[in-house]
């Protein structure tokens, strides 16, 4: 299982599957290759859910950035 936090807070944002995983691998920037944060703003977003985000994913990540335009969230396996 792969879960996801607020960078900033901590806060658990709840889990996400391998393949979910391997979709923001796939469509956001890595800084390097053990890179396990990742930072998305509204355009971002929207930008995944147009590329095939699955719904649970979008939910997650539009809970994650709630009012505000930006969010860091990480993700860590277990």
């Amino acid at each position: 299982m792969i879960r996801l936090r607020n960078k900033e807070t901590g806060s658990d944002l709840g889990s996400i599957t391998e393949e979910e995983l391997q979709f923001l691998i796939d469509n956001l920037e890595e800084e390097w290759e053990e890179d396990q944060d990742y930072y998305l703003n509204r355009q971002t977003l929207e930008m995944l859910k147009g590329s095939g985000a699955s719904p649970s994913l979008a939910q997650i990540l539009e809970r994650a950035m709630g009012e505000r335009n930006d969010v860091e969230v990480e993700w860590s396996r277990g």
